[in-house]
């Protein structure tokens, strides 16, 4: 993972919190939200471009799975320092923060999931947005229709994340150039098509977390639905779930309060003693 480009921003001061973004996505969400100012205020805030996003490099000689951004974000975070920090993810960042924290439990303090997919089921719009991943056929797509189609699908997928809630005007700053550049475009088909077996992978791990996790999810979400959080949570016996009510997929842009509570919650949080049996 030697000399690749990842772009991040620090601020504050205090216990790391690490921000993954979802895909399609990089860190002025976080930025416009607002939520790096909040955490900032008593927080070593640090907020990361994953791989192909943002101004973060994505090598194609590698196949972006959470466990390969996990060990990417893991050697950045240990080159700057951090031995142990606090992550949010949201969205497809959840499962790049349940990687980490499957991989690397000891430097994982506490786990803040926001809007995530844990669990594979049938889903349209994977076949729909993944072909510009495809080698040859996908570069062509990425530079000729797809950043054509992503401009005019543009205000349609804004009113799908945010609603039901209407979209900020705190968002309208979100860089869309950037969003439906063909490189990024690429890098959101290609984790697009790695979701549902990400998933199915990682669901394996997720009654072996033994660190406090934060679920938060909007009851309304139409990308995806809150039951996978719900789900989760029955999992992971000590999680604690709060379904936002009246909030979509962007929760923590429509109800940032609620996501800085889940990550104060953590922070204090005692981790319960885990109660060993033997077999008869």
């Amino acid at each position: 993972m030697e000399g690749i480009r990842l772009h991040y921003v620090e601020r504050g001061t205090g216990t790391p919190l690490v921000l993954l973004h979802g895909n399609g996505s990089m860190i002025e969400d976080f930025q416009s939200s607002g939520l790096i100012d909040l955490a900032a205020k008593k927080y070593r805030v640090i907020a990361v471009d994953r791989p192909g996003f943002g101004h973060s490099d994505r090598p194609r000689s590698t196949i972006w799975t959470p466990e390969a951004q996990a060990d990417l974000i893991a050697a950045a975070l240990k080159k700057i320092g951090v031995q142990r920090a606090i992550v949010l993810g949201h969205s497809w960042g959840t499962l790049v923060a349940l990687a980490l924290a499957v991989k690397y439990p000891q430097e994982v303090e506490a786990l803040v999931l926001a809007s995530g997919y844990y669990y594979p089921n049938a889903r349209a719009d994977v076949v729909i947005l993944s072909p510009p991943a495809i080698p040859v056929i996908g570069d062509l797509l990425s530079h000729t229709l797809s950043p054509l189609l992503s401009r005019l699908m543009w205000p349609l997928l804004l009113r799908k994340i945010f609603g039901p809630s209407p979209v900020p005007e705190k968002f309208k700053g979100f860089p869309e150039e950037m969003a439906v550049r063909p490189s990024q475009i690429r890098a959101s088909a290609a984790e697009s098509a790695l979701m549902i077996p990400s998933a199915n992978t990682l669901q394996k791990q997720y009654r072996l977390l033994q660190m406090p996790v934060a679920i938060v999810a909007g009851a309304e979400d139409r990308l995806i639905e809150s039951e996978q959080s719900a789900h989760l949570h029955r999992d992971i016996p000590h999680s604690t779930l709060r379904c936002v009510p009246g909030t979509g997929h962007m929760v923590h842009q429509t109800a940032t309060g609620e996501i800085m509570t889940a990550i104060d919650m953590v922070l204090t949080q005692n981790r319960k003693p885990m109660v060993v049996t033997s077999a008869a």
